[in-house]
């Protein structure tokens, strides 16, 4: 039996999957989904090596769609759209590609569907370096993790995926902390995230790329690609925002996803006829 992702279901409606990035959980989408709760059943999954979600040494874009499909089918979800953030969005762009008939909407925010240079190796060395065995307090595991990483909120960020032991599992003089994500799987499989999505045709229903104006994720030498696997799709800039543009502009991207959402297709159209 297919392992199912971690996952928290709220709200009432058509079914809305949200897909946090790397080194997140489905917690840092929490914003947008109390505000699309109301209109639609929001389904929040940690992947695969994040979150609670299972560990596996396994990590490239096929198998994570694949992760969201059994969860589809475990709850009985024929078709659903979804919301995908960084590499929650490359995972959401290779469900359309890989299987088209299971998306009803695609809304990608800050990730184009390109091969990417390698952006996080400060992070993951940081993160490998931190000493687990020594740290006692969130506050120690900071301290050790800002020789890799000068941005205070980053370092929070990161520092989300420690958790305390539970006291019954401590060992005497052992740690207190450890590492939810699945850290040294991340690692190996780091390339295969870098990657593009892969796909033999076009996605043609209705996509939604949302840009941080001050990131560089997608850029315009992405566009013809952007057009050559998702020609439906339309780029919405949000000024004032980089890379967490959810975060940082929640209500702008609440406002933009439940316009695109509740839009009617040429599909949706015919079938109120």
């Amino acid at each position: 039996m297919t392992a199912i992702l971690n996952h928290r279901i709220t709200g009432d409606g058509e079914p809305l999957i949200l897909l946090h990035g790397l080194f997140g959980a489905s917690e840092n989408l929490g914003a947008v989904a109390r505000q699309l709760q109301a209109d639609y059943q929001v389904h929040a999954l940690d992947q695969r090596n994040h979150g609670s979600s299972f560990h596996s040494d396994i990590m490239d874009y096929p198998t994570m769609a694949g992760d969201v499909l059994a969860y589809m089918d475990e709850q009985g979800i024929g078709k659903a759209s979804l919301l995908g953030h960084s590499m929650g969005g490359k995972v959401a762009m290779q469900l359309a590609l890989q299987a088209p008939e299971r998306v009803e909407k695609l809304i990608v925010a800050d990730i184009a569907p390109v091969t990417y240079k390698a952006r996080h190796d400060a992070v993951l060395e940081g993160l490998k370096q931190i000493d687990l065995a020594s740290v006692r307090s969130r506050r120690d595991a900071d301290r050790q993790l800002a020789e890799f990483v000068e941005i205070p909120w980053v370092r929070q960020f990161l520092l989300m995926n420690l958790e305390r032991i539970p006291q019954q599992e401590q060992t005497r003089g052992g740690p207190v902390y450890r590492w939810r994500l699945n850290l040294e799987a991340i690692d190996a499989c780091y390339a295969n995230l870098a990657a593009a999505p892969e796909g033999d045709a076009p996605y043609h229903g209705p996509v939604l790329f949302l840009k941080g104006a001050d990131s560089a994720y997608i850029q315009d030498k992405h566009q013809d690609e952007i057009r050559r696997l998702f020609p439906e799709s339309q780029l919405q800039v949000i000024e004032g925002t980089g890379h967490w543009l959810h975060a940082e502009k929640t209500d702008v991207v609440v406002g933009l996803c439940k316009q695109f959402l509740s839009a009617q297709t040429g599909d949706q159209a015919a079938k109120k006829q």
